[in-house]
């Protein structure tokens, strides 16, 4: 019954082979030449101009928040709309006062002008 096994055991034993030795073949022949430059902190490619513990606007999370809200809008959308014929008027008016608190809380976030940015 073990030989039953034994084509597991085989891939199993070359995708450890194959995964290992290039690892082991990489750590151990790569150049090593650190410097200065090679072992600095960076992002998109410009060296660091500030600290990376600065504090960030409020306003820059709650664009993010707003964009999932928005986001998880357009996610229950879809689905209603496929499935509009089925539901009927109650889904569809149900949908309505959805949209329509929405759009409150969206009209009511540009008053306060949290969508401006400066």
């Amino acid at each position: 019954m073990l030989e039953q096994y034994f084509p597991v055991l085989v891939f199993i034993i070359l995708a450890a082979i194959f995964g290992v030795i290039p690892i082991a073949l990489g750590a151990i022949l790569a150049p090593r030449k650190p410097n200065n430059i090679k072992t600095a902190a960076y992002e998109c490619g410009f060296p660091p101009f500030e600290n990376a513990r600065m504090k960030f606007d409020l306003r820059y999370y709650l664009i993010a928040i707003l964009f999932i809200i928005f986001d998880l809008e357009i996610v229950f959308l879809f689905p209603w709309a496929v499935s509009l014929n089925k539901i009927g008027a109650i889904g569809f008016i149900s949908m309505a006062i959805f949209l329509l608190l929405l759009l409150v809380g969206f009209i009511y976030e540009w008053q306060k002008g949290a969508l401006e940015w400066e």
